[in-house]
């Protein structure tokens, strides 16, 4: 299966066609990413400084979870004013880009990481209260541990998508991540739940899957999202919920980064391989098709009739 990339790759090639050296021209391009989110490059000062900005429609609730901090961090020297109809932007001045190569991809890899970043400030949030948690709840058995240590963090809803959300919930064993995703379409339903079967049984069957976070599926709300407002219900299999559950062997510092990637991307990765796989079925159905359209053009019938001619001009027919 394909894995999805996280850095948006058209700011990628074309800040590297700029960090190349070229001449500098005018930029004026939109761009879109997935989950709705779109970019603006521009160069509305000068042809030497581009200017990059960002809209989400969950940055709102990101701000409340650290993503201003997360952006500072990533970004400090080159945020600007923010640009009207946008949420976040940044300025490169290509007449002040870092010296050597290195630093030069690097600043590319992190420009293009921005949705990335962005929506990784719940997620760190989440692993540095487990971490809290998970220091606090050794000091006490199972038993005696306060009640605030045992029901862990709040949970962090992320609306990014209209009708669907991210859940994250922190424990002092383990960050659980919950997807609420809807299917439009019954074939969507079908392929999903096919999918989803596959996350959960792969991993019991595959040895080298052992490692990998707990998958669960369900038409209704888990009961980590009690109490939360505005989830959905349906028996028909139309919403559904994704629930991943990261164990402390996901969350340590080496592994916090690709963890975060991978999450992220996750709906994205389902509902392109929902696509994907009707698109093969739907390929295969109009080959198949026009191999029988083939076999019955080239048939002919055992009694066919045909009319021949005599000397004189007479017509008759014979039976072949």
């Amino acid at each position: 299966m394909l894995l999805l990339d996280y850095q948006n790759v058209l700011i990628q090639s074309l800040l590297t066609e700029r960090f190349s050296g070229v001449a500098p021209v005018s930029i004026d391009q939109v761009v879109s990413d997935f989950d709705g989110v779109t970019f603006h490059v521009s160069t509305p000062e000068s042809k030497s400084k581009i200017v990059i900005s960002i809209a989400l429609k969950c940055f709102r609730e990101l701000l409340q979870y650290g993503a201003q901090a997360v952006l500072e961090r990533e970004y400090g020297p080159y945020i600007v004013d923010t640009e009207p109809g946008y949420d976040f932007s940044v300025q490169i001045d290509l007449e002040n880009l870092p010296a050597d190569e290195e630093g030069k991809e690097e600043l590319i890899k992190r420009l293009s990481l921005l949705k990335r970043n962005v929506m990784a400030a719940p997620f760190e949030r989440a692993f540095d209260e487990f971490a809290k948690l998970s220091e606090e709840a050794s000091k006490y058995t199972t038993e005696s541990a306060p009640q605030g240590v045992k029901e862990g963090g709040e949970v962090m809803a992320i609306h990014y998508r209209e009708e669907e959300a991210i859940y994250i919930k922190s424990s002092h064993d383990r960050v659980t991540v919950i997807f609420s995703t809807i299917f439009r379409e019954e074939t969507d339903r079908i392929f999903g739940k096919v999918f989803l079967q596959e996350f959960v049984d792969a991993r019991r069957r595959v040895q080298a899957l052992q490692n990998a976070p707990q998958v669960l599926f369900r038409n209704d709300p888990p009961l980590e999202l009690e109490g939360v407002p505005g989830l959905k219900n349906s028996g028909d299999g139309k919403y559904s919920y994704i629930t991943f559950v990261l164990f402390p062997r996901h969350l340590t510092p080496q592994r916090r980064y690709d963890s975060i990637s991978h999450i992220q991307t996750f709906r994205d990765y389902f509902h392109y391989h929902i696509k994907a796989s009707k698109a093969y079925i739907h390929t295969r159905m109009r080959k198949r098709t026009a191999d029988f359209l083939q076999v019955l053009n080239r048939a002919r019938p055992e009694n066919e009739e045909r009319e021949r001619k005599t000397a004189s001009g007479r017509t008759f027919r014979v039976q072949g």
